[in-house]
């Protein structure tokens, strides 16, 4: 009998995990280029009491099984990479991707990461940075006489210099594309990692081959709907209430054989 305390406890830890998962969600909902999570959960193994279809007579079988169930248990988090909304900030170096597409970043470490969050600027030398200082890739240097930097569409920057009202063109910024973007591993910074189940980044300009455009001067706000998450947390926690009365209702009836035999 004690069977449905363990049940309702796995309901319990659930329940508790995808609280987290929201309180994240919510916690972030100002960050820029953020990705809300989605909790996914499975129930465990069944104990397999009687076997649909077995038989009952030389001619005659069940039309159903006894199968009873163990519980549940979180098997993952998704991330899910919808667009966020886009926000004017007139600021020269903050991009949005509209479309598909992720910024490549190069990380301290030496690998590549990839990123949704625009928010860049220019270090000492004039390379082009992310809020943490790690470079934009491919790499792009504003000379120190730039009057002013244009980002187009396509990822061409160009800028122009006191004297020449000509744009000069100083390099070209390009995006990755994966197969499976609920395969990537974030890592906190705004940054993801790519894994075996992202596949590998397919890099071009953006614009091109259903890689999403740059808008200068923008920023991709995060996707997470405040008011959605609200209702999921109010969801979890009546969840959470139902498992704790079926221990408490359990732990009851155990009392009562306890007192009564």
């Amino acid at each position: 009998m004690a069977q449905a305390l363990w049940i309702g406890k796995t309901g319990l830890e659930a329940q508790n995990t995808r609280l987290a998962v929201i309180s994240n969600n919510l916690a972030n909902a100002s960050t820029t280029g953020y990705k809300r999570d989605r909790a996914l959960f499975e129930d465990l193994l069944y104990q397999n009491v009687r076997q649909a279809g077995g038989r009952t007579s030389q001619d005659t079988e069940l039309p159903s099984g006894l199968s009873l169930g163990t519980g549940v248990k979180m098997v993952a988090t998704q991330k899910l990479h919808a667009q966020g909304n886009v926000l004017q900030t007139q600021n020269t170096y903050d991009m949005a991707i509209q479309g598909y597409g992720y910024f490549q970043v190069l990380h301290p470490n030496g690998s590549m990461s990839y990123s949704r969050n625009g928010e860049f600027n220019i270090n000492g030398a004039g390379e082009i940075v992310n809020s943490s200082g790690y470079k934009l890739q491919p790499g792009i240097v504003v000379p120190p006489n730039a009057m002013s930097v244009s980002i187009g569409n396509d990822g061409t920057v160009s800028i122009t210099t006191p004297g020449n009202p000509q744009l000069i063109n100083i390099g070209q910024i390009t995006t990755a594309m994966f197969q499976n973007t609920a395969g990537l591993q974030p890592v906190g910074q705004n940054l993801f990692l790519e894994t075996a189940a992202s596949g590998a980044p397919q890099v071009g300009v953006p614009g091109t081959n259903g890689i999403g455009t740059i808008h200068q001067g923008s920023l991709e706000g995060s996707n997470v709907n405040v008011v959605e998450e609200l209702v999921n947390m109010i969801e979890t926690q009546r969840a959470y209430e139902m498992n704790s009365k079926a221990i408490s209702t359990m732990d009851q009836m155990l009392q009562y054989l306890n007192n009564n035999t």
